[in-house]
């Protein structure tokens, strides 16, 4: 309390003109060189009200280990070529390193040099430093921050960032001994407004208090504890939409080449493989050869790992699958051992160890949202795998290859019969399906290690997404693959990762029971019979 007290009478030296201001700065910077750790720390806390122009210079260094004293209690900062600078006027100065000695810091003294920082970063011209500053300041809690935070609220323009500083004034104030209770209940009214975990913690920590400030705590932490159970279940929404559009960019192209041609591929997780590898590879040549275009690497990579996916899938077909239809227990022992043999050769190629593949810029870093965290390369994956989606329907509904694709599913024989080069059809519809994967692959290098086992992760999940939704239906793809993503993510906190796709599992069983085709089966005279 009576270092509290102490700071509060040097800010308020500070606010007046004098004298005092500079000799409480003078004083601050002596406490620095001693090697009395709370003395040290009261230094800085008093250097970050005290207004002096080299008090942020100084506190940085200090922050940084650059710091030294001498015997006398001159402060020197060490600059990066190994020579050292007066601290206090940041002229050169010719001391000996065997003169000096580090200022030591503890725990106790880090958390004021942040909260000092904080403070001193407040009166920043960007916003997003004030904006850092404050958080940082709520963070430490220091009731000697409150002269500097009133002082900032009071010239803060930006409403977010006066938010934030006013939820750091609250901490502060609550933090303090000397706070009334009404001041108290307004600071509770304040973090409860702002309603998540630190501010929880915040509340949860108070103790020895009146009556009537108890009951405004504890209020407030019921209220945040149900804001906080709506935000996790609006998170594991949204993570599961995110596992459902990773699912669907697995899934898609499957769902077409199981739906026309009826063939259970196994191998069609390598080609989400060799999708990501085609990543890979371009991102090292753009590297190497047209650096400047580099921010638009998966640009390229996209259409280049589609082009070379469905080659690939159009070759499985016409050299392999062609000879197996009607048989299906052999095509899955094809697919299967075709998988086993695509795995080995990427890693005689590129090695077994996980490849690198870069996040651009411009998908790197995430938003706020209430409580909620969006990450901008989940955002955009799942914005690619509904225009994915979005392109596939245009392709099968608008275009002659979609109309015989359509065709063939209904009917086959139909289909030959009114001239369709069925044998085409399947190719073609294989390099599609292929090709969708191989674009998944490029997504996936974004948030998954890129490796010869990348496939596997995902092909039984995919197969479960197209059975649920209904064999070569689209839009039940697109339904099953966001269901199961997000029972998976509302399952996993509750029983584990493993467990929880096993009870995915057991319930898709049980759904498949009462209806064998999924939820929306094709129409048509061929599948109905």
């Amino acid at each position: 309390m009576t270092r509290c007290l102490a700071l509060l009478l040097l800010a308020v030296l500070w606010l007046s003109p004098g004298p005092g201001h500079a000799e409480a700065a003078d004083e601050a910077y002596a406490a620095l060189a001693t090697t009395n750790f709370d003395t040290i720390r009261n230094g800085v806390m008093a250097l970050s009200v005290s207004g002096d122009p080299r008090a942020q210079i100084v506190i940085t260094a200090l922050h940084d280990g650059k710091l030294y004293a001498r015997a006398d209690r001159a402060l020197f900062i060490k600059n990066a070529d190994g020579t050292f600078a007066d601290a206090l006027t940041g002229a050169a100065a010719d001391v000996p390193a065997t003169a000096l000695k580090a200022v030591r810091v503890n725990n106790a003294v880090r958390s004021a040099v942040d909260a000092a920082l904080g403070v001193l970063r407040l009166f920043a011209r960007d916003t997003s430093t004030r904006l850092a500053a404050a958080e940082a300041v709520f963070l430490a809690r220091d009731p000697a921050a409150v002269p500097a935070l009133d002082r900032a609220l009071a010239k803060e323009t930006d409403p977010t960032v006066k938010r934030r500083i006013e939820q750091a004034r609250a901490a502060a104030v609550l933090a303090s001994s000397d706070a009334s209770d009404a001041d108290r209940i307004d600071a509770i009214a304040t973090l409860r407004a702002r309603g998540d975990l630190e501010a929880r913690s915040t509340l949860g920590n108070l103790t020895g208090q009146t009556p009537a400030v108890a009951e405004a705590a504890a209020a407030a932490i019921t209220a945040i504890d149900r804001n906080l159970q709506l935000w996790s279940l609006l998170e594991s929404v949204y993570y599961g939409i995110s596992l459902g559009s990773v699912l669907l960019l697995a899934a898609a192209g499957l769902a077409i080449t199981f739906g026309v041609m009826g063939v259970i591929n196994m191998a069609h997780g390598e080609m989400v493989m060799i999708g990501a590898y085609v990543t890979f590879m371009v991102q090292q040549g753009i590297k190497a050869y047209l650096p400047a275009i580099y921010p638009a690497n998966l640009l390229i990579a996209i259409p280049l790992a589609f082009i070379v996916a469905g080659l690939i899938g159009i070759a499985i077909e016409r050299t392999l699958i062609r000879w197996l239809y009607g048989r299906p227990l052999e095509t899955l022992l094809a697919t299967w051992g075709l998988s086993l043999v695509l795995q080995q050769a990427v890693r005689s190629i590129f090695g077994a160890s996980n490849r690198d593949v870069d996040t651009p810029s411009w998908m790197s870093g995430a938003t706020e949202l209430g409580g909620l965290t969006l990450t901008w390369n989940r955002m955009y994956i799942i914005l690619f795998a509904f225009l994915v989606l979005a392109a596939l329907m245009a392709a099968l509904r608008f275009t002659s290859l979609g109309l015989r694709m359509r065709a063939v599913t209904q009917n086959r024989r139909m289909a030959a019969a009114m001239g369709i080069r069925t044998p085409w059809i399947d190719a073609l519809t294989f390099g599609l399906g292929s090709g969708v994967a191989g674009m998944a692959g490029v997504a996936l290098s974004q948030i998954d290690n890129v490796s010869p086992n990348l496939g596997q992760s995902y092909i039984i999940d995919s197969f479960m997404v197209v059975v649920f939704g209904g064999v070569g239906n689209l839009w039940g793809t697109t339904l099953g693959a966001l269901t199961l993503g997000i029972v998976n993510k509302f399952l996993e906190p509750v029983a584990g990762a493993v467990l929880g796709k096993i009870v995915v599992l057991i319930m898709l069983i049980l759904f498949i029971q009462r209806r064998p085709r999924g939820m929306f089966p094709l129409k048509g005279r061929a599948v109905e019979t």
